[in-house]
């Protein structure tokens, strides 16, 4: 999978935007939740957002995953297009999250984003925080 890899800073915002790889150093949207992304933003009406995934002091293990619609762009902000939909990271949540598989699941048992996070030690039972 491909996809078009932007980090946002002062010094480099006039910069051309490269397109990498998706590897172990970023987050990665899986299709089915690309598609569930797709889908919110169209209920939203507007094209100006980006799916923001950061990683904020709190919950059981002492980390917690926050995922929001955001259109601010934030100095070191690490930006990732899944076929349109554009992911967000910023600079203090990228080593949390690098090689991090977000995906949607939809069954009888539950419904919403998961993250499958190969740098998480541990989490709580809830399952809402890491460490």
């Amino acid at each position: 999978m491909t996809a078009d890899t932007t980090t946002t800073d002062t010094a480099a915002a006039e910069a051309t935007d490269e397109s990498a790889t998706v590897g172990t150093d970023s987050v990665v949207l899986t299709d089915t939740a690309a598609v569930k992304v797709k889908t919110l933003l169209d209920q939203e009406g507007r094209d100006d957002l980006a799916l923001r995934v950061a990683v904020q002091p709190g919950g059981c293990s002492g980390l917690r995953y926050q995922l929001f619609f955001d259109d601010r762009s934030l100095d070191g902000d690490q930006k990732i297009d899944f076929d349109g939909v554009a992911v967000v990271v910023d600079r203090m949540s990228v080593p949390y999250l690098g090689g991090a598989v977000i995906d949607f699941v939809d069954t009888i048992e539950k419904q919403g984003f998961t993250i499958d996070n190969p740098n998480a030690t541990g989490s709580c039972a809830c399952g809402d925080s890491f460490h």
